[in-house]
């Protein structure tokens, strides 16, 4: 399993409550069978703290 925190996500996306927003939008279209767009073997939610992490998708 992947190890990632809310602070390395939190360093791209400041507000806590628009990081949560924006996980749990990207965890939904996950779930709906959208392809990831970070390789991983982990459940969805860790997939799109990756894609956080990886990406800026506030930018």
């Amino acid at each position: 399993m992947a190890r990632v925190s809310i602070e390395d996500c939190l360093k791209f996306i400041e507000n806590r409550f628009a990081l949560v927003a924006v996980a749990s939008h990207r965890t939904r279209q996950l779930m709906e069978g959208k392809t990831p767009l970070v390789k991983t073997r982990n459940k969805e939610a860790v997939t799109a703290l990756l894609f956080i992490r990886v990406t800026n998708p506030m930018s």
